[in-house]
């Protein structure tokens, strides 16, 4: 692993802990040439999930892309990203446990909804106006009617 900071391509392990519930290792690293420390993670190389769209076009699952999401609705809210994290993690291991390496977009964000709907009721419904596509009052009444 090079060091970020200089480019040296040799580094010690100063700490490791387990991350992300136990799918991967979180490292910190010590550079060997100018002495700054970084945080490397190491993941179990797995072969992609891949998410069908509405349109019937394919991509792959992008962790950064529903986390983007994910922390706009969560926005203000009492949410630390690491719980964001945590639910992104859980989605994924609950696909992998049941070996579904395709799944629909809609169904990927109905697991994303139930588990915001456990964790915040105005997160749930921001990220559900979205995902939804709302086009009326009554859709969105709808939704909050789900969860009260």
């Amino acid at each position: 692993m090079r060091c970020p900071s200089c480019g040296y391509p040799e580094s010690k392990v100063v700490d490791s802990r387990s991350a992300d519930e136990g799918l991967s290792i979180r490292r910190r690293r010590e550079c060997l040439e100018c002495g700054t420390r970084f945080t490397t993670y190491e993941r179990l190389a797995e072969n992609p999930i891949i998410v069908i769209k509405a349109d019937g076009s394919s991509e792959v699952f992008d962790r950064a892309k529903l986390m983007r999401g994910l922390l706009i609705a969560c926005a203000k809210r009492p949410i630390t990203p690491e719980k964001v994290d945590s639910l992104i993690a859980s989605i994924e291991a609950e696909l992998r446990s049941t070996q579904r390496m395709e799944i629909k977009s809609k169904d990927l964000g109905d697991m994303a909804l139930a588990r915001l709907a456990k964790l915040d009721d105005v997160a749930y419904i921001r990220f559900a106006s979205v995902y939804k596509d709302f086009q009326s009052v009554e859709e969105f009444s709808a939704a909050l009617g789900e969860i009260g």
